[in-house]
């Protein structure tokens, strides 16, 4: 019996050899399978790759006509903001034709327009306002002074004049009568003395004086009935103001501060007989025979 099975052994050893072989052929096989399918998909998608990058590409890529329309489109800004910057800085086609004055009534507007001296045909945008408004407002009869542009070529000059609330006589020797408007400030010199405004009677008439600002800030705001009445004011102070009516009455008002109350006060002071109507307290009126 033993010698019967080593007899068999060989053949199924044999089999086992052959199994094996078949097996790692079919294996081969099927690795090779594998690996030529990976191939075909790797060769058939890189085209379609490459082929969608390229029309990507072109469609990014700004055609021909639309670089030309760019560069005329950028040519033409380029032009028109050098052209404007010209006529704008350089050219006199936008440069001053004209000077206009307004509110001008006894300041002479061909006096102010000497005093702007405004450039004819600068051009607009380089033509100094500020400049025009501080010549013209050193003017002496000229209290406010605007200056602008009006487009397309018209500088427009607007003023504001100083009014008179009274006057000084310089006297003897002097050098005429002069106007003073409610700041103090002496703005104007005529021959003969104005109608209807009061007389300054001060040691000095100045703009920098407080006395003369005092006296004139009280005429500025009395009733203009009132101010129609004064013939002089005179202060030793300024809380001490007082002027004299045109029937010789004296009315001590004081400062500028009360003037509803004093000059109601007073209206009803000047029914009663006197020479000295004393308002600086109107709490405390006096009357002084």
């Amino acid at each position: 019996m033993t010698s019967t099975r080593e007899r068999r052994n060989p053949p199924s050893s044999e089999e086992d050899e052959r199994d094996r072989a078949a097996l790692a052929r079919a294996r081969r096989g099927r690795r090779s399978e594998e690996e030529r399918r990976r191939t075909r998909s790797s060769r058939s998608s890189a085209p379609r790759s490459g082929r969608a990058t390229r029309a990507e590409s072109l469609r990014a890529r700004p055609t021909r006509k639309k670089e030309i329309r760019r560069r005329w489109v950028a040519l033409l800004v380029v032009v028109t903001l050098v052209g404007l910057g010209y006529l704008l800085f350089f050219s006199s086609m936008l440069g001053v034709k004209d000077v206009a004055v307004q509110g001008a009534k006894t300041v002479s507007a061909e006096q102010i327009r000497a005093v702007a001296a405004v450039p004819v045909d600068k051009p607009m945008l380089l033509v100094d306002v500020d400049g025009i408004r501080d010549r013209v407002a050193e003017m002496p009869g000229v209290a406010t002074v605007d200056v602008s542009r009006s487009w397309p070529s018209t500088v427009e000059i607007s003023v504001t004049e100083r009014t008179a609330i009274a006057f000084f006589d310089s006297g003897p020797g002097g050098d005429g009568v002069h106007l003073v408007d409610g700041g103090g400030v002496v703005f104007k010199t005529v021959k003969t003395r104005p109608a209807g405004l009061p007389e300054l009677k001060l040691p000095k008439v100045s703009a920098d004086d407080p006395v003369t600002r005092a006296v004139t800030a009280v005429l500025g705001v009395i009733p203009q009935a009132l101010l129609k009445q004064v013939t002089t004011a005179t202060a030793q102070t300024p809380a001490s103001v007082q002027f004299t009516l045109t029937d010789g009455k004296t009315v001590r008002w004081g400062d500028a501060g009360k003037t509803d109350r004093k000059a109601k006060v007073l209206a009803a002071l000047l029914t009663q007989k006197g020479k000295v109507y004393d308002v600086s307290a109107p709490e405390l009126p006096t009357i002084t025979s």
